[in-house]
């Protein structure tokens, strides 16, 4: 038994906890005993709508440059911020002086200590908190903020194992507060366009994806700031998947993930490291505290998931070898395919013969949101006006009363990737399940909100 197959038995009953001994006996997993004792818990968030917030007030924790730039849009998107954290104080500052700018009153500061955030999420005038800090922080937070009555949004992964996705999720249904991961990619043009595409039956019935986070980030991850602060440390720990959510979660809502399909098991598989060592020996210098790491994570990892309806995905992981940013961003069905980077389209019978076209002559499919809001988009930036269009429409969810696109099932889902590929790799590649954080109820949604919202 290890933290990454174990799922959540913290909110086990003293009579539950008892009887797993019993039960794994008898062939019950733990993950299922898991489910089973939760189902009295409290009841689903799926398609729980937000209630109407006119204005809504926004707490944010972490201001170093993820946090900042969200900070920007939330601010071109007309949000109140009334308080910010951040464990040095120069950085809430700055944000602090942006909140001032936008002409906003100037938010109350948390910055003493790594557990200011918890006198933040305390406060009885906020109805949003946004968590944008190192990873390791994301569950603890998250946590804190719904148990204080606050719906959450955290950046990607949510969370690194699965008892810590199984505590998200646990917690939102507990507190009937949502908690959202902040995956902008599911926001970007080509996604969304394409995500209607699917839904309008043009791929036909849908049979593959891919997706992936090829990034070549070894200037970061060695960076004496900002990320490279604690980035790199996941390096250190764990060889597999270290950021699966930027390449999967467009593609589970083509499939339709959580949505009358579900993820049900993954095979995983990573090669030798050579990346970060090769980067090291090139920059850094004799007697720097780097050269006592040992680098564990293999350069690419490469995971197949198949899906409940019998969907294959494949998912690429590599931040440590020099190549073009991609993530892929593949699906393909009975009557055609796409991919991206660079965009391209293939239709049963286009005119051309076997050769790609371009994704411009589809542009009726534009989703309404970039319709709207996509040149205030483009303008401010943020991963090419993805994230301002993130953001806009959770506001939009808040201020009119609607069910969130992404909901705490879905952060669990995208994020469990990573703890299970690190399980499938360290023993031998073999097939690890997926848990159930519906608890069954992934069959009763049959399209995301992204896709319907006009």
């Amino acid at each position: 038994m290890n933290d990454e197959t174990l799922g959540s038995l913290d909110d086990l009953s003293r009579r539950n906890f008892l009887r797993l001994g019993g039960i794994t006996a008898v062939g019950m997993s733990i993950p299922q005993l898991h489910a089973e004792a939760a189902k009295s818990h409290a009841s689903s968030m799926i398609d729980v709508p937000f209630a109407p917030v006119k204005d809504p007030r926004v707490g944010l924790i972490g201001t170093g440059g993820r946090g900042t730039s969200l900070l920007e849009n939330l601010l071109a998107a007309d949000v109140k911020v009334l308080a910010v954290c951040d464990v040095v104080r120069e950085k809430a500052e700055h944000a602090q002086s942006l909140i001032g700018k936008a002409g906003q009153k100037a938010p109350e500061l948390y910055t003493d200590g790594d557990h200011a955030f918890e006198s933040l999420v305390a406060r009885d005038d906020l109805d949003l908190v946004i968590i944008a800090t190192p990873w390791n922080w994301h569950v603890e937070m998250a946590v804190a903020s719904m148990k204080h009555g606050k719906h959450t949004a955290v950046e990607v992964p949510a969370a690194t194992s699965i008892e810590d996705c199984w505590k998200l999720v646990d917690t939102s249904e507990q507190t009937r507060r949502h908690c959202m991961m902040l995956e902008n990619c599911c926001y970007g043009y080509n996604e969304t366009l394409i995500l209607r595409m699917v839904h309008a039956g043009l791929f036909g019935d849908i049979l593959n994806g891919e997706g992936a986070y090829l990034h070549d980030l070894r200037e970061e991850l060695f960076s004496n700031k900002g990320e490279g602060l604690w980035r790199r440390t996941a390096h250190t720990l764990h060889n597999g998947n270290l950021y699966p959510t930027h390449g999967l979660g467009p593609v589970a809502n083509y499939m339709g993930i959580q949505r009358g399909d579900s993820f049900d098991y993954i095979v995983s598989m990573s090669t030798q490291q050579r990346g970060l060592e090769e980067y090291r020996k090139a920059h850094t210098p004799a007697g720097d505290p780097k050269w006592s790491e040992k680098y564990v994570t293999g350069d690419m990892n490469t995971s197949l998931i198949k899906t409940a309806k019998g969907l294959t995905i494949t998912l690429k992981f590599d931040t440590s070898n020099p190549q073009p940013y991609s993530r892929i961003n593949l699906v393909a069905g009975t009557k055609g395919i796409f991919a991206d980077y660079p965009p391209r389209i293939y239709f049963d019978g286009q005119p051309g013969g076997e050769a790609w076209g371009s994704i411009d002559s589809y542009k009726e499919h534009q989703h309404p949101l970039w319709k709207q809001e996509g040149e205030i988009a483009k303008k401010l930036g943020g991963h090419g006006g993805m994230d301002y269009i993130m953001l806009y429409r959770l506001m939009q969810c808040l201020r009119e009363g609607l069910i969130p696109d992404m909901d705490v099932y879905d952060a669990a889902a995208w994020s469990a990737p990573g703890p299970l590929s690190r399980s499938s790799v360290a023993n031998g590649s073999a097939p690890v399940k997926f848990p159930d954080f519906t608890r069954g109820r992934w069959h009763e949604r049959s399209i995301s909100q992204i896709a319907t919202q006009s």
